[in-house]
């Protein structure tokens, strides 16, 4: 059942799953994307291994608060950008509040872990572990792939969404795993259904783009924290998830042969592992 909590100035959609008594688990999801992206399968197994893990929207997709009076920013840097990673970091925070949770671990993809980051330098005190999954530190240090395959076209049927989207899986996706059309076309239809918004997933983009070099402040942490990449990521590549763990004291990182910018089902359980290892790690110096 999805839920709706006032956060940061406006209204954020969320699903959880597991006990309310469990360790508590944010996943904040990527760019364009919905919390939908996070599969309902992945999530029952993090709530078979004891977490209380919460799935949202962020600002501008699903059925969180969109921006529409914003506009369409332009993505080549001139021009104000409506908001920045830090406050999609802040909306994070309050959603927190809004479930009551002090802290949390906290899981970010791709944008999602740029907004996980943006999350341990503004609000450290609310974060027991960290887990940055194909992500970045810097916009820099992505985007090899044209970042038009990222944005949906702006006046497409469902239909012609959803074949835009099975094309840009098709650019990004895990070479070495069998790719699962069937699911994507559903989560890209369901999606659709939810919230077809192209001009929220530009304001996304300007956010990134703006948002600068978070290493310096990487560095001041004291967080557990995991990076997970694919060794075969062609929109984030691997020297962006080495350049994280670089700048987070004491990162682990595990790197996975064949895998690109998407979560295979085949390499969930050892996602699964390396979280939990980490969060045990995190919650037993407490």
């Amino acid at each position: 059942m999805t839920l709706r909590a006032p956060a940061n100035g406006i209204e954020i959609a969320y699903e959880t799953f597991g006990s309310p008594e469990a360790r508590p688990l944010l996943l904040i999801t990527g760019l364009g994307c919905q919390m939908i992206q996070w599969d309902d399968r992945f999530c029952e197994l993090l709530a078979d291994r004891g977490y209380h893990a919460v799935r949202f929207d962020n600002r501008d997709s699903g059925e969180s608060t969109h921006l529409a009076e914003a506009g369409t920013p332009a993505l080549d840097g001139s021009g104000e950008v409506p908001y920045l990673l830090d406050d999609m970091a802040d909306d994070a925070a309050g959603l927190l509040d809004a479930l009551g949770w002090d802290t949390a671990h906290v899981v970010g993809l791709s944008m999602g872990g740029m907004i996980a980051q943006s999350l341990a330098i503004r609000h450290p005190h609310r974060m027991r572990s960290l887990t940055s999954i194909m992500s970045t530190p810097s916009p820099q240090a992505a985007l090899l792939t044209d970042p038009d395959v990222l944005m949906p076209a702006f006046t497409p049927d469902r239909e012609s969404a959803i074949r835009r989207a099975l094309d840009n899986c098709a650019v990004v996706g895990s070479p070495g795993y069998p790719f699962d059309r069937e699911w994507n076309a559903e989560i890209a239809g369901l999606g659709y259904d939810r919230s077809y918004d192209p001009a929220g997933t530009a304001r996304q983009v300007a956010a990134i783009m703006a948002s600068g070099d978070r290493a310096p402040r990487l560095k001041e942490l004291a967080i557990p924290a995991l990076v997970l990449h694919g060794e075969d990521d062609p929109l984030v590549p691997l020297p962006a998830g080495i350049a994280t763990a670089d700048a987070i004291p004491g990162a682990r990182l595990i790197t996975f042969p064949g895998m690109g910018h998407d979560l295979p089902a085949e390499l969930w359980p050892s996602f699964v592992d390396a979280i939990d290892e980490l969060t045990t790690f995190a919650d037993s110096g407490r």
